[in-house]
C-alpha cells in the first residue's frame, strides 16, 4: 500500500512543478511583452517630441528668416526705430529691454531665493520647513496671469504713490512681478542642491572650529554652487519667456526704457500685442517671428548651459 501512495505523491509533485514552470513561463512572457511595449512606447514618445520640436523650429525659423529678404540684419538688430507703419523694424530696443528686465529680475530674486533656500536647508526648524516648502510649491503652480492681475491692481498703485509717477508701469513693476514668479523655482532647486551637499563637509568644517555662518558661506554654498547656478538659469528662462504677467504691468510702449518707471516693451509683450494685427505674408509678421525665434534660441542656449552644468556636477 505504501508504494502506490509514494508514486501518487511523486506524480502530484511533478504536476505541481510543471504547473509552476508553465506559470513562470507565462509571467515571463507577459513581462517580456510589457517591456517591449514600454520600450516602443517611450521610443515613439521621444520621436514624437523631436518631430514636434523640429517642426516648431523649422516653422518659426523659416518664417523669421524671410525677414532678411526685406530688410538687412543690421537694421533689425541694431536699429531702435520700431515703426511698422513706416516700414521700420528695428528690434534693438526690445532686445535691450528684455535683457535689462531679466537682469533686474535676477538682481531682485536671486539673493532672496538663495537666502530662503539656506534658511530651509540649514537654519529653520522642522515645523517651519514643513510650512515654507509647501507654500513655495503652491506659488510655482499659480498661473502667470494671476501674478499679472495682482501686479496691475496692487503693485502699480503702490508704485505710483511712492514714485509720484502718473502710471507706474515699466521695468521695475515687471521685474518685481517676475521676481515673485521665479523666486519659488530658484528657491526649491537651490534648496535641493544645498541638501545634497554631504554631511561630512559640514562636520569637517565644524571640527576645524568654523561657525555656522562660515560653514554656510565657505563650505555649503560653494559645494552647491552648480545646482544653484542651474536654478538661477532655469529661473532666467522663465523670466525671458514670460508674457501675460509682463504685458499687464510693463506699459507696452515700443521704446527703449530710459528709467525704471517709463512705459516700455520687451520681445514677448511686443509679439503678443501685435501678432493679431498683421498679415501673415508681411514684413511686420516676419519681424515678429524673428523675435520669437530669438526667444527660442535664448531658451535653447540657457537649457544647454543647465545640461552642461549638470554633467559637470555628476562627473565631479
Amino acid at each position: 500500500m505504501g508504494a502506490p501512495v509514494h508514486g501518487l505523491t511523486a506524480q502530484s509533485q511533478t504536476q505541481t512543478s510543471a504547473q509552476k514552470v508553465k506559470h513562470n513561463t507565462k509571467r515571463h512572457r507577459r513581462h517580456l511583452l510589457g517591456n517591449t511595449v514600454s520600450r516602443y512606447y517611450f521610443l515613439f514618445s521621444i520621436l514624437a517630441l523631436c518631430v514636434v520640436l523640429g517642426l516648431v523650429i523649422i516653422f518659426i525659423g523659416k518664417t523669421a528668416l524671410l525677414l532678411f529678404g526685406q530688410i538687412s540684419p543690421m537694421d533689425f538688430f541694431f536699429s531702435f526705430n520700431w515703426s511698422p507703419e513706416e516700414e521700420m523694424f528695428g528690434a534693438a530696443a526690445f532686445i535691450v529691454n528684455t535683457l535689462s528686465l531679466t537682469a533686474l529680475t535676477l538682481v531682485i530674486a536671486v539673493p532672496v531665493s538663495v537666502g530662503m533656500a539656506v534658511l530651509c536647508a540649514e537654519i529653520a526648524p522642522k515645523w517651519l520647513k514643513s510650512f515654507i516648502r509647501p507654500v513655495l510649491d503652491l506659488l510655482v503652480g499659480i498661473p502667470s496671469i494671476v501674478y499679472g492681475y495682482l501686479g496691475l491692481t496692487v503693485l502699480l498703485p503702490f508704485l505710483r504713490r511712492i514714485s509720484g509717477e502718473g502710471l507706474g508701469d515699466g521695468l521695475l513693476a515687471a521685474a518685481l512681478v517676475l521676481a515673485l514668479m521665479v523666486l519659488p523655482t530658484i528657491c526649491r532647486i537651490s534648496d535641493d542642491a544645498i541638501i545634497a551637499v554631504p554631511r561630512k563637509y559640514r562636520d569637517a568644517a565644524y571640527a576645524l572650529g568654523s561657525t555656522r555662518l562660515q560653514v554656510i558661506m565657505r563650505v555649503v554654498l560653494p559645494a552647491a554652487s552648480r545646482g544653484i547656478i542651474s536654478a538661477v538659469i532655469l529661473g532666467m528662462t522663465r523670466a525671458v519667456g514670460e508674457t501675460m504677467a509682463v504685458v499687464m504691468v510693463i506699459g507696452n510702449t515700443p521704446q527703449l526704457a530710459k528709467s525704471l518707471f517709463a512705459p516700455t516693451s520687451v520681445l514677448t509683450s511686443n509679439i503678443v500685442m501685435q501678432i493679431s494685427n498683421v498679415e501673415f505674408d508681411s514684413t511686420w509678421n516676419y519681424a515678429l517671428h524673428m523675435m520669437a525665434f530669438l526667444l527660442l534660441l535664448i531658451s535653447f542656449v540657457l537649457i544647454l548651459i543647465i545640461r552642461l552644468l549638470g554633467r559637470k556636477r555628476r562627473d565631479a
